[in-house]
Order: C-alpha cells, then sequence, then structure tokens
C-alpha cells in the first residue's frame, strides 16, 4: 500500500511539472531546484526526483553539470530540423489521411474540432498561458486528423514527430509574439479542406500553419541566432 501510494504521489507531480513545462510556466533552461519543487508541488523531494526522471525521459528536463535539472533548452537548430521533418511528413500523412479517410475518420476529425473550438484558449487565473485542456484537445484535433492514412509506418512516423515537437508547440504558443493570430480559423480551413476531400489544399494549409508555428517561436526566442532556422517558411 505504501508502495501505491508513492507512486500515485509521483504519478501526480510528474503530471503537475508537465503542464507547467508544457504551459510554459517554467521557461527554456531554467534550473528546477528539489526545495522549490517540493514546495510548489506540495510532495517529498523523493517524489520531485522520480518525476524529473520521468520527464528526462520524456525530452521536457534534461541535467546540466553543477546545476542540476533544467528545463530543456529552446535549440533553434533543433527547431528548424524538426520543423522541416514535420513539414514534409505530417503533410503527406494528412494527404493520404484525405484520400484514405472513411467516414468514420471524417466524423472524428469534426467532433475533434468541434471539442477544440468550444474549450477555451486560457486557463483561469493564468491568462498569458493556453490552457491544459485546450491544450489537449489541440492535440486531439490534429491527432484525428492524420488518423485516416492507411500507411501506418508514416502515421506513426509523423505521430513520433508530432510528439518530438510538443515541447516546441507550447511554447510557440505561450512564447510566440503574434497576438492576432487566428489560430480558430487556420484550424477550420485545415478541417474543410480535408472533409471536403482537397487533399493539394489541406497539405499547403498543414506545412504552413506549422510553418509559421515553428518560425514564431524562433522570432521570439532572444538566445540563439536566426540565422540558424531560416528557411522554413521559404521551404513549406
Amino acid at each position: 500500500m505504501v508502495k501505491n501510494g508513492g507512486s500515485t504521489r509521483t504519478e501526480g507531480v510528474y503530471q503537475r511539472l508537465r503542464a507547467d513545462i508544457l504551459g510554459g510556466r517554467f521557461t527554456p533552461g531554467e534550473r528546477l531546484k528539489f526545495p522549490e519543487l517540493s514546495e510548489r508541488c506540495g510532495a517529498s523531494v523523493g517524489a520531485c526526483r522520480e518525476a524529473l526522471t520521468k520527464l528526462a525521459a520524456d525530452g521536457l528536463v534534461t541535467t546540466r553539470a553543477h546545476q542540476g535539472y533544467i528545463v530543456t533548452p529552446l535549440s533553434h537548430e533543433d527547431l528548424a530540423d524538426l520543423a522541416r521533418a514535420r513539414v514534409e511528413v505530417e503533410s503527406l500523412v494528412l494527404r493520404l489521411s484525405v484520400l484514405d479517410g472513411d467516414m468514420r475518420w471524417e466524423s472524428q476529425a469534426v467532433a475533434a474540432h468541434h471539442s477544440l473550438a468550444r474549450t477555451p484558449f486560457h486557463g483561469l487565473g493564468d491568462p498569458d498561458r493556453p490552457s491544459d485542456e485546450w491544450s489537449a484537445a489541440h492535440a486531439a484535433f490534429h491527432t484525428a486528423l492524420l488518423a485516416g492514412c492507411g500507411n501506418h509506418r508514416l502515421l506513426n512516423t509523423a505521430r513520433s514527430l508530432r510528439q518530438e515537437a510538443e515541447l516546441y508547440l507550447q511554447w510557440s504558443v505561450s512564447f510566440g509574439g503574434e497576438p492576432d493570430r487566428d489560430l480558430d480559423t487556420e484550424h477550420r480551413e485545415i478541417l474543410e479542406a480535408a472533409i471536403a476531400r482537397d487533399a493539394d489544399r489541406a497539405q499547403e494549409l498543414l506545412r504552413d500553419h506549422i510553418a509559421h508555428t515553428a518560425q514564431l517561436l524562433i522570432s521570439c526566442a532572444p538566445d540563439e541566432p536566426n540565422g540558424a532556422a531560416r528557411g522554413i517558411v521559404d521551404d513549406a
């Protein structure tokens, strides 16, 4: 029973810190100190240590000599490479999804978009960050769009790339300096093209959507030269 209780506490700390990192409440490269985490989460240092080990496996935190655990730093070069891979692979998978998807795929994509559109973007008490509920609905919508692809190797590759990009995706919303960007319209237009079976337009819109998101984060991150990541939008 004690072991199960400890596992439950560790999982609770893990989920709390994961949401805080993805929501931008910790910044890239920020040092994570055990006493502060313990107080923040109301948990023991041991539970926090186990949670950070799990977060390191997710790629959300890393260790650095003489500093301990830190939030994974933002790398423009890595973001540029990842964005280019997603532009090519994810847009191809969406194209195949549009061509191969059946009525069940179509209805699930529409339902996922409805859920996203009805979920408040901002969380209570944290108006500068996307809510955890919106982030989950956003991920579910993009997952649903790709689910009609019959090539499971490509589909799994696209899902893996998107999972790897999750930290950057969240930071682009939290830190991105474009308050007038209309994400609702972007998502709606991608869905409309998909269910109209317009594979060319759906693919083009998703390529632009991914590239725009990456470029936003690159433009607002002050600690890396933009030159390493130029060409994402042009390549899209």
